[in-house]
């Protein structure tokens, strides 16, 4: 006769109770951080709503003043997003599974550190360095492109335009990208990569037939996370660009949309306490609209790593 089976879980040692006990604590703790921050937005920006309005010059409602500011903070992510995500896909592709380990281990390195650069660094080379060398490109683009609206000119004498911002933006937010997709690529399983080339694929084949499926849920939340670093930047866009709270497609005039962030910190020391309050409101937008994208990202990777599971 077979003893009975016993459906009690085994006692958790002291250490798993102790890890587990910490990572409730710090998960609840970023939550109320979060919570805290929410609230402190909507207390003090609440009276930014309904001020007179002079204060929303040269729109005269909140929701005209704030309509251009996310206009251009989308604008501007959204053209980092273009010009990095292909090189930080590549970069990543190169160090995981195309370089030699004694090139790929000093090349991770160095992307690693980009990302340890403080961002007034960025802004003070794309404002003195990147800005000239990029307007011969301006004025390019101006020549052969102009048809197209994003192109439209005439091009900027200073070279400070959203184009340039852009590339600045690219550059900071290519570490975080390339770190997180090079991670995912490494994981992929190695029976999947050496079953597809077995079968006679190439590498390239391999890669996009084993590893991008098994990555995309990853790739995904790379990418996201590259955009919400782009929408929160601060410092970078305000240092090159001489914006105002305007709507237009061409990235390479002198007439540049500003973004949430950089409008805050240029107005925010010298504004009055009724100024202060349309400016906190601008930041609890761009709260609310950064916590949307990384939300969609989380539903995105786990709607992918679902299907995969399948």
């Amino acid at each position: 006769m077979s003893a009975p089976v016993s459906h009690q879980k085994p006692p958790r040692r002291f250490g798993d109770r102790v890890f587990a006990g910490l990572a409730v604590t710090s998960g609840g703790a970023i939550m109320l951080a979060l919570a805290g921050v929410f609230v402190f937005l909507a207390i003090e920006g609440y009276p930014g709503l309904s001020v007179d309005e002079s204060f929303y010059r040269p729109a005269t409602t909140f929701l005209g003043y704030v309509g251009p500011l996310v206009y251009g903070t989308t604008l501007a992510a959204v053209l980092a997003l273009v010009i990095s995500v292909p090189f930080a896909i590549a970069i990543a592709l190169f160090i995981s599974h195309y370089a030699p380990k004694r090139i790929a281990a000093p090349v991770a390195y160095i992307m690693d550190l980009l990302a340890a650069v403080p961002s007034v660094v960025y802004g003070l080379w794309g404002g003195g360095v990147l800005a000239g060398s990029i307007r011969p490109v301006q004025g390019w683009l101006h020549e052969h492109l102009s048809f197209l609206p994003f192109f439209a000119g005439p091009p900027s004498a200073t070279g400070r335009t959203l184009l340039t911002a852009g590339v600045v933006l690219a550059i900071m937010i290519l570490p975080i990208t390339t770190a997180i997709c090079r991670e995912v690529f490494a994981q992929t399983p190695r029976l999947n990569e050496e079953a597809a080339l077995a079968l006679g694929a190439t590498r390239w084949e391999m890669i996009r037939l084993a590893v991008f499926p098994y990555a995309r849920s990853g790739m995904v939340s790379a990418v996201m996370l590259g955009l919400g670093r782009a929408l929160g930047e601060t410092m970078a866009v305000a240092m090159v660009l001489s914006a105002s709270p305007i709507v237009t497609l061409n990235l390479i005039s002198s007439d540049n949309p500003a973004t949430i962030a950089s409008n805050i910190a240029v107005n925010y020391k010298e504004a009055s306490p009724d100024k202060q309050a349309v400016l906190i409101a601008t930041g609890l937008v761009l709260f609310a609209f950064t916590f949307a994208v990384n939300f969609l990202a989380r539903y995105i990777a786990g709607r992918s790593e679902r299907r995969m599971g399948r």
